[in-house]
């Protein structure tokens, strides 16, 4: 789903994605200076693989997500902001934004239940 950043304005445009096991559900409203705000939700299910044992399983995902989205090179030398995804042809695809948020939470360390229990244990020894 691609938006047209021209079509946002300071009424909020909800959109709403799925892919696989996972809703990315939240608006886009212009803010200032060429920048666009995003707020959204990420929640469902992903499948991973454990980096203690490899075995795989389901990583419950409930997020809230807020960053910028500018028109272009984002440059305001008073002010610094992290959170800003540039756009060099003037949409915004919500889908992208989507798959590297997926990315990001993959590519995180994380362990099974079972591993979990583990260590725990382990700690409590």
């Amino acid at each position: 789903m691609k938006i047209l950043l021209r079509k946002v304005s300071n009424t909020p445009l909800d959109f709403e994605v799925e892919f696989d096991k996972i809703t990315f559900k939240g608006y886009l409203q212009y803010d200032a200076d060429k920048l666009i705000l995003l707020k959204a939700k990420l929640s469902g299910q992903i499948d991973l693989n454990c980096d203690i044992c490899a075995n795989e399983f389901m990583f419950d995902v409930d997020e809230e997500l807020e960053f910028f989205i500018s028109d272009g090179i984002y440059e305001k030398d008073d002010e610094l902001l992290l959170d800003v995804v540039e756009s060099f042809d003037s949409t915004v695809d919500i889908e992208e934004l989507l798959s590297s948020e997926i990315e990001l939470i993959k590519s995180d360390y994380h362990s099974c239940e079972s591993c979990n229990q583990g260590i725990v244990s382990e700690e409590e020894a």
